[in-house]
């Protein structure tokens, strides 16, 4: 019972260090920002990685421990939004502080008011949900949005804080694969809004009594 309990408490654990890992990646992007080292931004680069890495164990392990929880089917998508939350707003920071092309900046800033708004109205429906006890367990298209989510903000974070020292060549390269990264991940965001609003569409009915 109790090393049942010790694997409870280590998977949880896990699941909040990416907390403190997400706001170290960016004490260390904004840091990398103001000097001429690549120090910095590589400290980021492994901080975001590990909370990263973090998302995808804990599951991992909680399903083979044997400790899956209702507290923890709440507490990872919750720590999953913290460390969005934090990370796109810091990329658009960077895109800005960079003088980066305008198109570039305001293509982040579009995605990262759409990852947020759809965020807060999968929540609501989800809430509405509730009401009538239903099943608010994340969909499919979540958890595959969640799971592409962290390497696409690794890449961009990598060509914002790498590409001073790139090549012609290679920066044009990148700034095109950032482009490709955001512009599909503003499709799934759309998409995950409609695909959420329609499931939950019948409970949104009930609550207003039609």
């Amino acid at each position: 019972m109790r090393t049942k309990s010790a694997k409870s408490l280590f998977v949880n654990a896990l699941t909040f260090s990416r907390v403190p890992l997400i706001f170290l990646y960016l004490a260390f992007a904004v840091a990398g920002q103001f000097g001429d080292s690549p120090f910095c931004p590589i400290l980021a680069c492994i901080a975001a990685g590990a909370a990263g890495f973090s998302d995808l164990f804990d599951g991992l392990l909680a399903r083979r421990w044997g400790v899956v929880s209702d507290f923890g089917k709440m507490a990872d998508p919750l720590m999953d939004k913290v460390y969005f939350i934090v990370a796109f707003p810091s990329l658009v920071w960077l895109a800005a502080v960079q003088g980066e092309s305008s198109a570039h900046a305001l293509t982040l800033l579009v995605f990262t008011v759409l990852w947020i708004l759809r965020d807060q109205w999968v929540t609501f429906l989800r809430s509405v949900a509730t009401m009538y006890h239903a099943d608010v367990g994340a969909m499919w298209l979540g958890k595959v949005r969640t799971a592409l989510s962290f390497p696409c903000a690794g890449f961009i974070y990598i060509y914002l804080a790498f590409h001073r020292w790139w090549s012609d060549c290679a920066i044009s390269v990148g700034l095109h694969v950032c482009f490709a990264i955001e512009g599909f991940l503003i499709l799934l965001n759309i998409y995950s809004f409609i695909v959420y609003t329609k499931s939950y569409f019948p409970y949104i009915k009930r609550a207003l009594g039609r």
